[in-house]
């Protein structure tokens, strides 16, 4: 039986500036580095992304409705301090931060080396 997602994987030309750029900016921690390129961060929730080097190619930008696995979501406990903190940072704004009537805020941007990030705040958890 799946118990949940332990972790997802990106690829990437800089492994260890993207990892220390997910740390910076949401308040990840470092919990394993093989010492050849590949790094985990770790979340509060004890979500992890794992960070895979290959620098022989650069990452193939998408649009974002294009179908496949398309963005990770982040969920945020202030955001109007995530959103800030992402604009101060320089990234690719895809879709600016919005809040719906019912409360739910959401923003679509990329992280330094293009991957899609979707930042999302509910008043009421799905689960």
């Amino acid at each position: 039986m799946i118990t949940g997602i332990e972790h997802i994987a990106i690829f990437a030309k800089d492994t260890k500036a993207l990892s220390d750029w997910y740390v910076n900016m949401f308040d990840g921690k470092i919990v394993y580095d093989n010492g050849k390129g590949t790094y985990f961060v770790a979340f509060s929730d004890k979500s992890m992304i794992e960070f895979c080097l290959n620098s022989e190619q650069d990452n193939e930008l998408t649009n974002l409705e294009k179908p496949g696995v398309r963005h990770i979501a982040l969920s945020v406990d202030n955001f109007d301090a995530a959103v800030e903190s992402v604009k101060k940072s320089g990234v690719e704004i895809l879709k600016d931060a919005a809040v719906a009537p019912n409360g739910i805020g959401t923003m679509f941007f990329r992280d330094p080396e293009g991957n899609i990030l979707h930042f999302i705040s509910r008043p009421n958890p799905l689960v």
